[in-house]
């Protein structure tokens, strides 16, 4: 099965829902993206996965892991698993892929979703997304 197909089905079992995406933590890259909003244009995409990728290894969140590991004598580690964030209008589910660290899984949906289906598609999906991330 391939990403596109993946993120295909995810879209189509979540009601409401609006995107599903692939980001590369370590380059910001979208490995795969799937929706059927015509204003979603690369710009915007690309934005949107940067975004993310500020949430989960950005500078203040790098910083505050080290310090963390320094405190607990440690190594340091990238301890963010999964962020919830809701705007005015949308729900976004967000996934570090399983065995692929620098993946990042998205789900976009309307606030009219279920926040259990969305999390429950999307966690039942990051083993096959594992799989077909490079």
């Amino acid at each position: 099965m391939s990403l596109n197909k993946i993120c295909q089905d995810i879209y189509g079992e979540v009601s409401g829902a609006i995107a599903m995406a692939v980001v590369d933590l370590s380059t910001g890259m979208l490995l795969e993206v799937y929706h059927q909003v015509p204003y979603f244009d690369q710009t915007y995409l690309d934005a949107v996965s940067a975004a993310a990728v500020d949430m989960f290894r950005g500078r203040t969140v790098t910083m505050v892991e080290e310090m963390l590991a320094k405190q607990r004598n440690k190594p340091t580690a990238h301890s963010i698993q999964e962020i919830q964030m809701t705007t005015d209008g949308t729900f976004h589910f967000m996934a570090i892929v399983p065995e692929k660290p620098y993946a990042l899984a998205i789900l976009i949906t309307t606030k009219r979703a279920s926040l259990g289906m969305g999390w429950a598609s999307l966690r039942r999906a990051l083993p096959e997304i594992s799989k077909e991330c490079p």
